[in-house]
């Protein structure tokens, strides 16, 4: 299938690993080229080095960004417009905020909290919008969790911020939509990432088991009995942010293998 993305123009929040890694992958398989970005500058020229040695005509531009400041972000749209000319995709995503419960929060974390997983998202999309404005055609993909659905113990942070993310996502697809933006977000479920590795291993530590075991007590409540990996969560990102996907927006979409018990 054919999904029209060949020469488009996409940007990728938090792609040095995990889930940010395989979406910027699958986009440059389609022939996107494709803008990538961490805070690490060790980390984000190796994840765009394995792309080019993977598929050797991929376009990758690799920058350090901090999501957590409105002028690394804006320095990043501009040079990436400067090199590209303009942008029809921008997938917001970052690395979760740290573990923690209710109670043990303060105000100050609240804050971190939301200006990396919210502001970014939001900051993001300021930069990004005059450009598919202009081009009458854009898509905004809001990569959040399941935990939005079924909350998780012990992530407070992610489980609410990231709900108003998701609620960030329907109202931009309510009042762009006219202009060709389609906006939606995508909950991914347990995945084998970086991110998820160390919450296993932190789980098996405290109950005195191995890391497999620990991921194995979270296969048994999924349907399909095991846990996703990034590509698997890559590939519908892909599908939505392409013309084959023109009359999907305001979409919440749950990729979790069927964990989530609520019917809609």
């Amino acid at each position: 299938m054919d999904l029209g993305l060949h020469g488009k123009v996409a940007l990728v929040a938090g792609a040095s690993e995990g889930l940010g890694f395989a979406i910027a992958k699958e986009f440059a398989r389609e022939g996107a080229k494709v803008a990538i970005c961490s805070r690490s500058s060790e980390k984000i020229n190796r994840a765009a080095l394995l792309i080019q040695n993977e598929i050797h005509v991929a376009k990758v531009m690799a920058s350090v960004v901090d999501l957590t400041q409105a002028r690394s972000i804006n320095d990043w749209i501009r040079d990436v417009v400067q090199k590209w000319d303009t942008v029809h995709i921008c997938i917001t995503n970052t690395g979760g905020p740290p573990a923690s419960t209710f109670i043990d929060t303060t105000d100050e974390q609240w804050q971190n909290a939301i200006n990396l997983t919210l502001m970014s998202a939001i900051r993001l999309s300021h930069a990004v919008i005059p450009f598919m404005k202009k081009q009458q055609w854009g898509r905004l993909i809001h990569i959040c969790s399941a935990s939005v659905k079924n909350p998780i113990p012990n992530l407070i942070f992610s489980n609410s911020i990231r709900s108003a993310v998701v609620a960030l996502g329907k109202t931009q697809a309510n009042e762009l939509g006219a202009d060709g933006i389609l906006v939606n977000s995508l909950l991914p479920g347990w995945t084998r990432t970086e991110r998820t590795n160390t919450i296993m291993e932190a789980r098996a530590k405290a109950a005195n088991r191995t890391v497999e075991e620990s991921y194995q007590d979270r296969e048994i409540s999924i349907p399909v009995k095991r846990i996703a990996v990034p590509e698997e969560i890559a590939a519908p990102v892909v599908f939505l942010a392409s013309e084959k996907a023109s009359f999907i927006t305001g979409t919440t979409l749950v990729v979790d293998g069927g964990e989530t018990r609520v019917p809609f």
